[in-house]
């Protein structure tokens, strides 16, 4: 059921985010920040739940510890007291933005958090929340080797810790972690291609996210279960983790590949294969979901109920996106 209320928590929620990206000082960017959070929090409490309102509260004091660094270190570099420090108090402001995008080894949080939400909440997690904290390192990108540390251990610790996973919402914030460092390493040379990769995880992360809610599953045994009942659906998931992966001929291919092309373009070949070697890693658990929805058949239970609603505009969305790199080009080779 949709509350009003949570309509205007949703407004406030991105006019919070969009006083950060906008702002001229840091300190309305900060601003920005605590009305973003402060109008997320009544959006994942549930009064049901007490899950959600467990993960709700680690969520709350976490982003109020990263908000306090923040804070901490835009006052000391405004007042000009440790100019000697300059660079340190640099990489205590970045450390601050990545864990509140919950980048490894800041990560703790995110993957506890997201367990306990629904998708809905999940979604605005993987999504939304990362907008503004990367928007305000795309500012203060100028710390080279910091980042490539932080891109290097993301896609480690997300590729290991995702291997052993059953849960869904588990499986999608290690998988958020990978393209975070994906997109940390894409706004080094090209602001343009980080918006086209944010955008089209956007809309893959929407798609695998509706088809979980109209399944109602959380676990990887309730997919396999759910997915042998509509073969349509089994097929657009499929497609929909081929192309989180990033594997052509999908629209997921397409913002990895530009990454690859800028940063060998700058030289950074070191950097490109580290992380071409690691997102394998990742690459093997949507693989691994994959073959085994396609495979693995079950048997229905007899507590088991198949939910019917019109799947068209799911069915129709996910086409058009999946499909969308393959009609561009199709489109562009007749002009």
């Amino acid at each position: 059921m949709f509350y009003m209320y949570k309509l205007l928590f949703l407004s406030t929620l991105c006019i919070g985010s969009l006083i950060s990206i906008s702002s001229y000082t840091w300190m309305g960017m900060w601003l920005g920040l605590e009305i973003n959070l402060l109008s997320i929090i009544p959006l994942m409490v549930n009064s049901k739940n007490l899950l959600n309102n467990e993960s709700t509260i680690k969520y709350f004091i976490t982003q109020a510890m990263a908000s306090t660094i923040l804070l901490f270190s835009v006052i000391l570099m405004s007042s000009k007291i440790m100019d000697s420090w300059e660079n340190n108090l640099n990489m205590i402001f970045n450390t601050s933005l990545l864990t509140k995008m919950g980048t490894a080894p800041f990560h703790f949080w995110f993957p506890e958090v997201m367990e306990g939400l629904n998708w809905f909440n999940c979604l605005l997690l993987l999504t939304w929340q990362k907008l503004t904290p990367m928007v305000l390192l795309l500012y203060n990108n100028n710390m080279m080797i910091f980042f490539s540390i932080i891109i290097m251990i993301s896609m480690l610790i997300s590729g290991i810790m995702g291997l052993n996973q059953i849960s869904l919402r588990k499986i999608l914030a290690y998988s958020s972690i990978n393209h975070m460092a994906w997109m940390i390493s894409s706004f080094f040379f090209m602001e343009n291609i980080w918006i086209i990769y944010f955008m089209i995880y956007f809309i893959t992360s929407i798609n695998i996210i509706l088809i979980f809610k109209y399944l109602n599953v959380f676990y990887m045994k309730q997919l396999f279960l759910s997915l042998n009942q509509n073969k349509i659906l089994k097929i657009f998931f499929i497609m929909n983790f081929l192309s989180l992966g990033g594997l052509p001929p999908f629209l997921g291919f397409l913002p990895k590949w530009l990454t690859i092309n800028i940063l060998t373009q700058n030289n950074l070949l070191f950097l490109t294969l580290l992380m071409l070697m690691m997102t394998l890693l990742t690459l093997y658990f949507y693989m691994r979901i994959t073959f085994s929805s396609l495979m693995i058949i079950m048997s229905e239970t007899n507590f088991y109920k198949m939910i019917h609603m019109k799947q068209f505009n799911i069915l129709l969305f996910n086409f058009l996106t999946l499909n969308s790199l393959i009609i561009s080009t199709l489109i562009f080779n007749f002009y």
